[in-house]
């Protein structure tokens, strides 16, 4: 008999939103300028790169502890105990491949069938898919455009059920560039406490704040280090996206049931990586500080250029590589309006509602993949597209 499983074709189909778009045939060949993909535009810093080398030419190429290397997770429970505040040791760490791995194991291990899942909206859209291939239903709570999408309480718990299990949080918020306060965060902490829920945690963006904003974990507030896994990456922090590279923490009641995952679908990961993994904590935090600048001299541009473009406002982001810009002057929907400007201008941006319908009047601007003067050409490109359609519509 030939079909797929009913968790393949009876889930949300796979989406790659406007670079699935950009790639199609019809615009082979064009120059586009890239502002959709969440990819940082930077190379691995050398030290990095050195450390992997060192680790290949000295024979670390066999199988490895099924939870990541010994010394390597000693480094990363020490950067969650002092950094983060996580009361971490090494065996509440896993290592895994890339933060998307991370949540699919979450996921997989605390999940049953109809448990319910609670998508802050606009939501990553990554997490729906793993959700429901874990066999759970997710149930979105639109947060307030208006209220700068603050994370309010009200505004979750009447999407709360009997069934409801999890909430998933990302902060630094991708797409809107969000990072959540203390206090915002110790809000939601009470309701899992309340209702009893999980907190599925994805910090992928801590190291990428700025305007001396800090990021906090939830994992760290009273009472959440038991009911939290937190997942964190090297991929955004240090340009290590083709690495596949990421960790977790997890209380230990639910750490057995992650091995169970990772141990049956990669046993582990690649063993001479995660030596470059090392170097990266341990190395010179001026590397990441340099990292750090360089996103932020572009967001500094983007939001800068996108504010002088008649009918488009927007907010200063505090945290991630992206902008979340107001387009609803215009009264054009967000996915005809990242058509048009991928067709009319040549620059692919993502339309807000591919991160839910909370996201409609908005567009999301990633600064983070480009160099300087791509991003100020796609800039230019963008003004003169949001010109001719405030004028045409003024007509």
């Amino acid at each position: 008999m030939k079909r797929v499983a009913a968790r393949i074709s009876g889930t949300s189909e796979k989406s790659f939103g406007m670079y699935q778009k950009a790639s199609a045939a019809r615009h082979a060949g064009r120059d586009l300028v890239h502002l959709e993909l969440g990819r940082p535009h930077a190379d691995t810093p050398v030290p990095i790169k050195e450390a992997t080398i060192e680790a290949l030419r000295r024979g670390e190429v066999h199988y490895s502890d099924l939870r990541g290397l010994p010394v390597l997770r000693d480094a990363l429970a020490a950067k969650l105990s002092q950094r983060n505040g996580i009361p971490a040791t090494p065996d509440s760490v896993l290592v895994t491949c890339g933060l998307t791995h991370a949540s699919f194991a979450a996921f997989m291990a605390v999940l049953d069938p109809d448990d319910e899942v609670i998508l802050l909206e606009p939501y990553y859209p990554q997490h729906l898919g793993k959700i429901e291939l874990a066999g759970a239903k997710a149930v979105f709570a639109p947060l307030d455009a208006s209220d700068d999408f603050t994370l309010r309480p009200d505004l979750i718990e009447p999407h709360l059920t009997a069934r409801t299990r999890m909430i998933v949080l990302v902060n630094p918020v991708n797409p809107t560039g969000r990072v959540y306060t203390k206090a915002e965060l110790q809000g939601l902490a009470d309701l899992a406490i309340r209702h009893d829920l999980l907190v599925f945690s994805d910090e992928v963006y801590e190291d990428i704040v700025y305007d001396g904003v800090t990021h906090h974990s939830i994992a760290a507030l009273p009472g959440m280090a038991e009911r939290t896994i937190s997942a964190f990456a090297f991929t955004k922090s240090y340009a290590m996206d083709g690495w596949r590279l990421g960790y977790l923490h997890a209380p230990d009641w639910v750490m057995a049931g992650l091995l169970k995952i990772t141990a049956n679908d990669v046993t582990h990961v690649n063993t001479f990586i995660q030596y470059g993994a090392l170097a990266a904590i341990n190395g010179d935090r001026e590397i990441l500080d340099r990292l750090i600048a360089d996103d932020k001299a572009r967001r500094d541009l983007v939001v800068s250029r996108l504010n002088q473009m008649p009918g488009v406002r927007c907010a200063l982001p505090h945290g991630s590589i992206y902008a979340f810009p107001d387009i609803s002057a215009f009264g054009i929907g967000a996915q005809e309006m990242a058509d048009r400007i991928l067709e009319e201008a040549g620059v692919v941006v993502e339309a807000g509602t591919f991160y839910g319908a909370s996201g409609e009047g908005h567009l999301r601007v990633c600064f983070g993949s480009e160099g300087i003067e791509r991003i100020s050409e796609g800039m230019d490109r963008l003004q003169s597209f949001f010109n001719a359609l405030w004028q045409e519509g003024k007509s």
